[in-house]
């Protein structure tokens, strides 16, 4: 495993933890209506990036801030699914949106390798 892997994903996963925070609005549009709570669900997956993104960087935690990760992506798939699929979403490309399922599948396998 190179460092560079290992820091990339902790980027990313710190990177847009932070996002849900200073730019939540991306992430509230994406959520399903019949999710309740939709301003606490993206605090809350803000928090769950956040965490799990740190966690990644130390030796100690690193298999269950991946484990972790790969249950978080599960959980957020179906807003990339309602992405995909809504109407309100017709203005974005159909490959950007559609795109978005398959990338969760090689999200989760970056995660993995750091089980």
């Amino acid at each position: 495993m190179t460092n560079v892997s290992l820091y990339s994903i902790a980027a990313v996963y710190i990177v847009s933890g932070f996002l849900h925070f200073f730019r939540p609005e991306p992430y509230l549009r994406i959520m399903p209506p019949y999710i309740p709570y939709h301003s606490l669900m993206v605090l809350l997956s803000g928090i769950a990036e956040l965490v799990l993104g740190v966690g990644l960087l130390f030796p100690a935690t690193r298999s269950l801030a991946a484990w972790g990760l790969i249950l978080l992506l599960i959980a957020v798939f179906p807003a990339n699914v309602y992405m995909a699929t809504a109407d309100k979403f017709a203005s974005i490309p159909a490959w950007i949106r559609w795109g978005r399922l398959p990338l969760q599948a090689v999200l989760i396998w970056w995660a993995w390798r750091f089980t």
